[in-house]
């Protein structure tokens, strides 16, 4: 991955020049099963771009009340966004359509603020990383498209509930109007995430992403490190499962547990699948380095 950052092939990624930018946002767009994919720093900068364009200031988003939008990004709905948020109370992270139906707001365009977006977390960190069953997703954004709502997939780690459920990223992530993935997590990148969905919500994100500050130059470095990952760290994903689910356990086994409706990131019921292959980050013998097998949990995102 350092080899590809050092010879990476760069331009002016503000004016779409950099190759190499170009060539990830392509890759993830179609692994996503999506039109268009936009590279941002951070998979917080992609959820809030998201947000800001499914959805005008006033709006209100509804997500499970564990969620990382609610839970870990400052605030973002309502400070970048503009979006009252309505929290959902899940069950290890998840809702269906009956949680949405009965908490859907129509506005009366005096006093009501109208519900206009869901979003969902797939794996939900807060949960353990529990995975979405594909079925429970294809029910909700059925309902959600019956009630003219937009839907949201928080995929910063779309790729491991891929991986493990053994459904295609595309099939998850086409259904919705706007999905994220993280290349910091258990692909190993240094930085990066992107927001993909169609051309015309791309075209407006692309704008929100320079509004935001997300706009760079020479990102061609940083953007190879994301092509490595997708050629050599996706079926690396399966070797972090068993680690994920030993770590689990013995975290387990050493402390009482009391996890809520919304799950518990040490909540063992069924094994957790969250974390970073310490082989994808490795560093110099000069730099701190990880031994191998073991495993950095990575519990929030920058």
């Amino acid at each position: 991955m350092r080899e590809a950052i050092a010879n990476a092939v760069v331009g002016d990624e503000q004016r779409r020049e950099d190759p190499t930018v170009n060539e990830l946002e392509r890759r993830v767009a179609e692994l996503l099963g999506q039109e268009e994919a936009v590279y941002v720093p951070t998979a917080t900068m992609a959820n809030e771009i998201a947000l800001r364009t499914l959805a005008e200031p006033g709006a209100e988003l509804i997500a499970e009340e564990n969620a990382h939008l609610l839970l870990s990004e400052l605030g973002g709905p309502a400070v970048f966004a503009g979006l009252m948020t309505r929290p959902i109370r899940g069950d290890r992270g998840r809702f269906g359509p009956d949680e949405v139906q009965r908490m859907v707001r129509r506005t009366d365009a005096t006093h009501t603020p109208p519900t206009r977006v869901v979003a969902i977390e797939n794996t939900h960190n807060a949960s353990g990383g529990r995975v979405w069953p594909l079925e429970e997703i294809q029910a909700l954004v059925a309902t959600c498209r019956e009630l003219e709502l937009s839907v949201h997939l928080d995929g910063a780690r779309l790729l491991n509930a891929s991986v493990a459920s053994g459904v295609p990223a595309a099939e998850i992530a086409r259904q919705f109007d706007t999905v994220t993935l993280c290349l910091s997590k258990g692909l190993g990148c240094p930085l990066g995430a992107l927001v993909a969905g169609s051309h015309v919500l791309m075209r407006t994100a692309r704008r929100f992403k320079h509004q935001f500050g997300g706009a760079m130059r020479q990102a061609g470095i940083v953007a190879a490190a994301g092509i490595y990952a997708l050629d050599h760290n996706v079926e690396r994903l399966a070797d972090d499962r068993p680690g994920s689910m030993r770590l689990t356990t013995t975290s387990s086994a050493s402390r009482t547990i009391t996890p809520g409706r919304g799950g518990s990131q040490r909540d063992c019921e069924r094994p957790a699948f969250r974390s970073t292959s310490s082989r994808s980050r490795r560093t110099s013998s000069s730099l701190t380095s990880v031994r191998s097998g073991s495993i950095r949990a990575m519990p929030s995102r920058v």
